[in-house]
């Protein structure tokens, strides 16, 4: 399986990234993740016009990452779940992209285009704090999915 995390957010160095490289690397034994991050002039320029503006450009940066793979919309708004229901988004398929906005989450007709949109709750957290939340419930799916005994 193929996994792409696809998020609007600056490149940089992160404290977090021995993180991200540890989950990726415990995820490898049950798929391959790809990071994408993603960060332009139009989306800098958005945010000093207004939150629609952001959204748009959000949207027109993510448009070329949409395709034939399941996709999940990580936001706010979306629907709450537990690990076992994250596992069932996981099973069976073949590629799966989960997408993190920017900080104005996304456009409806972007939801709209999407298999399921779900939230790590009800917490506002930065994009590096949800990706790692994301990475390690990616395993923790898996794990319920082989019976593994990691999940208990």
């Amino acid at each position: 399986m193929n996994i792409d995390i696809v998020s609007i957010v600056k490149k940089e160095r992160s404290d977090y990234d021995p993180l991200y490289k540890e989950l990726t690397k415990m995820i490898s034994r049950f798929a391959k993740v790809q990071n994408i991050e993603l960060f332009s002039k139009d989306v800098t320029k958005a945010h000093t016009i207004s939150s629609k503006a952001s959204k748009q450009a959000y949207s027109k940066l993510l448009e070329p990452y949409t395709g034939k793979a399941f996709s999940i919309i990580m936001h706010p708004e979306g629907k709450i779940i537990d690990s076992y229901e994250f596992s069932k988004l996981l099973d069976d398929k073949m590629a799966v992209k989960f997408y993190i906005g920017g900080a104005y989450g996304f456009e409806d007709d972007f939801l709209k285009k999407s298999d399921a949109v779900i939230s790590l709750g009800k917490l506002t957290m930065s994009h590096k704090i949800a990706k790692v939340v994301l990475l390690e419930q990616i395993y923790r799916g898996f794990s319920i999915l082989s019976n593994h005994p990691y999940h208990k």
